[in-house]
């Protein structure tokens, strides 16, 4: 069934991209989860079910007292898989976990940048949150490296961060980073805290909650874990800090490595 001509949509611009052709997964997820919260409320739980598409409208579905699906209406038959983009839940007074030793200085995260391994080789060179091939303004830029080593085969305890410079571009009106740009920060440095080189990931499902929107001008700091491995999943965390390590925002997401 053909959704109505009123039914909400989210349309994704083409330029904010992930791998080529597809979403950033915190982009596109924070567009769903800011329909059931907002700074400062629950966390939200997105799953993505398909790469998110860019440039078409994408119909928002209640599902449930809580929850969302966005689907892809180009796709009719509803048996397809690729119609259903993506779920979101509301998760209620959760307290996601805090990065392990806390937040590195602002001088420690941008000397970081330096050791940011996509600077030499990476996958998706144009990703809007992470990529090298993005300039100043058209891309986030956020170029995390390693600050605590991990430990055993598959380097869980890896911790990589790397300072965000909040620029106008991201304005929600207000002087502050609208809310889904905060989530596109809080998604890759989590990503490059896995060799994503060694075994290219992208985002299957994202729980985040945003404390306060850092301000347009401020130069926070972005930090990524990597909690473990396990077969093709790879699971993270990720956190926000303003300047004087007061933590803005948090989240917890689960890749999906890519078939060689």
């Amino acid at each position: 069934m053909t959704p109505g001509n009123d039914a909400p949509t989210i349309t994704i611009p083409a330029a904010f991209n992930g791998p080529d052709g597809s979403g950033n997964g915190g982009y596109s997820a924070g567009l769903l989860a800011e329909r059931l919260t907002s700074v400062g409320e629950d966390a939200v739980q997105v799953t993505l079910r398909t790469p998110p598409p860019l440039d078409r409208p994408l119909v928002v579905e209640t599902l449930g007292q809580d929850g969302l699906r966005l689907i892809d209406p180009s796709v009719e038959d509803p048996e397809d898989r690729a119609r259903s983009v993506a779920e979101a839940t509301r998760v209620e007074a959760r307290d996601l976990a805090p990065i392990p030793g806390g937040p590195v200085s602002v001088e420690e995260a941008e000397k970081a940048r330096d050791l940011y391994p996509g600077l030499v080789e990476h996958p998706f060179p144009r990703c809007y949150s992470c990529g090298p091939e993005r300039a100043e303004g058209e891309g986030l830029r956020l170029f995390a490296g390693r600050v605590r080593p991990g430990e055993g085969p598959d380097n869980v305890g890896n911790t990589v961060a790397c300072t965000w410079n909040v620029l106008p571009a991201v304005d929600d009106g207000t002087g502050s980073a609208a809310f889904a740009q905060v989530w596109a920060a809080l998604d890759c440095p989590g990503g490059w805290s896995h060799d994503i080189n060694g075994r290219p990931i992208v985002l299957g499902r994202f729980t985040a909650r945003v404390l306060s929107a850092p301000k347009v001008g401020s130069t926070p700091v972005v930090m990524g874990r990597l909690e473990s491995v396990e077969g093709r999943k790879v699971r993270t965390s990720s956190a926000l800090y303003d300047e004087e390590g007061r933590r803005l925002a948090m989240a917890e997401a689960t890749w999906i490595t890519l078939r060689s």
